[in-house]
């Protein structure tokens, strides 16, 4: 979803998938089994993926706004920009005119899309590094997730797509890896403020 993802991203995953969806067995009506079954419906979950990262990196940036931080809200912009752009890439390559419809019934490795920050990470007073520590940990979490499909589905076809996102999240980890190391790590006391706002702690 920049130093970044400076790679075509999901893209090249996403199209070799969207070749693929024709030929992938739909499961039987009825039946009920574990993990992601279908091409169409593992492009759903990277889809609902980038999604809702680019919605939280957004409420993150008007969060950094408001408390007069606009270097990190600058950065959260850049970042949902980037989530925003890849989930465009699901669509065109899956060739889906709109989003997918869902139930909401993702099988997330947590209770939210691992590319999704944890809103209890922010700090009204935050550099740089600290949004690029959540970023990476958001990738690390999506390359987790899409590991254990290539792992565990039961259709090859999704076992081959989700290893060959795997491999492209594993990249985006080492992207930021690097972003990190050229991002000044803040001082010791970055978190002390004299005079912090009104209900801030």
């Amino acid at each position: 979803m920049t130093a970044r993802r400076s790679s075509p991203g999901k893209r090249s995953a996403a199209g070799a998938a969207a070749r693929k969806v024709a030929s992938t067995p739909r499961r039987a009506s009825g039946m009920r089994k574990p993990g992601i079954a279908t091409i169409a419906e593992l492009m759903t979950h990277a889809y609902a993926m980038e999604a809702e990262a680019a919605e939280r990196y957004a409420e993150f940036a008007d969060a950094m706004e408001a408390h007069n931080n606009p270097e990190v809200a600058e950065l959260f912009r850049k970042l949902a920009r980037i989530e925003h752009m890849h989930g465009e890439q699901v669509l065109q390559a899956m060739r889906w005119a709109s989003p997918p419809p869902h139930r909401g019934d993702f099988r997330w490795l947590g209770t939210e899309a691992p590319e999704s920050g944890e809103r209890g990470e922010l700090h009204y007073l935050m550099h740089p590094y600290h949004a690029l520590r959540i970023a990476h940990q958001n990738e690390q979490r999506a390359f987790d997730f899409f590991g254990r499909v290539a792992r565990s589905a039961g259709n090859a076809a999704v076992r081959k797509a989700a290893a060959e996102i795997e491999e492209e999240e594993r990249e985006h980890v080492h992207l930021i890896e690097e972003w990190l190391k050229r991002t000044p790590k803040p001082p010791s006391d970055w978190a002390f403020d004299p005079d912090p706002p009104t209900g801030v702690t």
